[in-house]
């Protein structure tokens, strides 16, 4: 084993250096999203099954949240432009702007070349629980979702209501794509409502039983006219394990509100990035 360096507690003790300051981001108006909300109208509840899927389509300018009820559970958000599935969220870039989980006030950013706003989270009734000591916070973009794949390589046999599946077979029946092609579609995931973290020894991702209590919630705005799908994860409150045919499972519902005329005035949906894409050509 080859021995540290002299100096190695030094080189351990160097401050870090957030990589993206985000001041000059362009921040939303939250102000105007609250006046919007103030008078918003429920349009249309969806609910994703225990162990399953549902798809939902939100218009750019409207109001969407995801509900607990029945039980604690928590959810796997894919979203995609709903007139452009190339489009769609980009966990990884949303987690180096905000951090590994997200609240009210942070944004859902979508995958390049496009990298603008998709969603804004207006409310967070989980906002309260901030980081534990454990490192554990709620909402996590660092999670991908638990997968047929994985669960093949670590336990040697097939499992078909994972959140990877079920988000697939939403999106196949929605769009009339076959399987294999609505696959290459979904993506890495807002985990809504689980309680995620990394081992402060082992650096592991690690999750733990969701606070989430029904009638908890949190709201979106949509930037742009959204197709989403939600899985209701089989494993429920995700505090033994986040594939299972035996943990408690129980519905989540989706809520797409509308704000009344005029309420968001000259709002409009933000632009794509305006990078140049020559790269250097």
């Amino acid at each position: 084993m080859r021995q540290p360096p002299l100096d190695a507690q030094a080189r351990r003790d160097v401050k870090p250096v957030i990589c993206y300051p985000v001041e000059s981001l362009p921040a939303p108006d939250m102000k105007q999203y609250r006046a919007a909300r103030a008078g918003m109208e429920l349009k249309e509840r969806i609910v994703a099954p225990p162990r399953d899927a549902c798809t939902f389509n939100v218009p750019a300018g409207h109001f969407f949240r995801i509900v607990c009820e029945g039980g604690s559970q928590v959810g796997d958000l894919n979203l995609w432009n709903a007139n452009d599935l190339t489009e769609k969220f980009y966990s990884g870039k949303t987690r180096a702007l905000h951090g590994t989980h997200i609240t009210t006030g942070e944004r859902m950013w979508s995958s390049f070349p496009y990298l603008r706003p998709m969603a804004t989270v207006t409310d967070d009734t989980l906002d309260w629980y901030g980081i534990d000591a454990f490192g554990g916070s709620v909402h996590d973009v660092i999670g991908t979702r638990c997968d047929p794949y994985t669960g093949r390589l670590l336990s040697d046999h097939d499992y078909h209501h994972c959140c990877h599946s079920n988000l697939t077979r939403a999106l196949a029946d929605r769009s009339c794509l076959p399987l294999s092609e609505a696959e290459g579609h979904v993506h890495d995931v807002l985990n809504v409502f689980m309680c995620t973290g990394f081992s402060r020894d082992t650096g592991q991702y690690f999750m733990k039983a969701s606070p989430v209590r029904p009638g908890d919630y949190i709201e979106f705005f949509a930037e742009i006219d959204l197709l989403g799908a939600l899985s209701a994860c089989p494993g429920g409150d995700c505090s033994s394990e986040h594939s299972s045919d035996t943990a408690a499972s129980y519905p989540l519902v989706v809520e797409v509100y509308s704000p009344e005329d005029g309420a968001l005035g000259d709002w409009k949906s933000p632009a794509f990035n305006a990078y140049s894409r020559s790269h250097g050509r």
